[in-house]
């Protein structure tokens, strides 16, 4: 993995890495999904997707439609949980993916996956992207609260056994990076949709990240 004039060095324990947006672009599906949804309930899907990414649907709906019981909401999340799961058309890695989780893994670099999906739904878009599971991993039914809510985030960590300010998240989504600065650890945005949320450092994707092991169980990560 190559960098070109890094702008950013950080250095951590242990990394937490977001899913959709960060490791599986699956913006194709999503798309399609919340669209259908938004044209049942009248709403503007161009408006309904500026909140759905990073959230669990369920919390998604609870901002689109305050006054719909939350019973109601967890009910139909289940089916586009159902629908999404079943539809991994134009579900691929992000660029520099593949080789991001190989360090990973090859270098003993403590990481997990923390994602908004359940488990059914993460197991298929990672193997529909060609990428591994990461052996810890916090999904939808780990959690009690949504990102920005920072518990998974705090979860990961705690299952790793490393503090949350020696951890560095990866996240492409508002939600996302708010849940990680709740949960006091840096955030790498990734992708255009994060740029806008100021993360403490960015890349468009991850082929603009280098990372070596630095000794002490700390990986050295160059960003930008």
């Amino acid at each position: 993995m190559t960098a070109t004039a890094p702008s950013t060095v950080l250095t951590a324990r242990a990394l937490l890495l977001d899913m959709d947006g960060t490791l599986v672009n699956s913006d194709a599906v999503v798309e399609r999904v919340w669209r259908r949804w938004a044209e049942r309930h009248g709403l503007d899907g161009d408006e309904v997707l500026k909140v759905v990414h990073g959230r669990q649907g369920y919390a998604s709906m609870a901002v689109l439609l305050p006054d719909r019981p939350m019973a109601q909401n967890h009910a139909e999340n289940a089916r586009l949980l159902a629908e999404e799961t079943a539809d991994m058309d134009g579900v691929v890695p992000v660029p520099g993916a593949p080789e991001f989780l190989s360090f990973l893994r090859t270098g003993g670099v403590p990481h997990a996956l923390v994602t908004s999906a359940d488990v059914a739904l993460s197991t298929a878009r990672m193997a529909a992207a060609g990428l591994p599971l990461p052996a810890v991993r916090v999904t939808a039914e780990s959690v009690g609260a949504s990102k920005p809510d920072p518990e998974g985030f705090l979860k990961g960590a705690a299952e790793l056994g490393v503090a949350p300010a020696d951890c560095v998240v990866f996240e492409d989504s508002g939600a996302g990076i708010a849940a990680g600065r709740s949960a006091g650890m840096r955030v790498v945005g990734v992708g255009d949709r994060a740029r806008a949320y100021g993360p403490d450092a960015w890349v468009p994707d991850l082929t603009e990240l280098r990372l070596e092991t630095a000794g002490q169980g700390e990986v050295r990560l160059h960003v930008g």
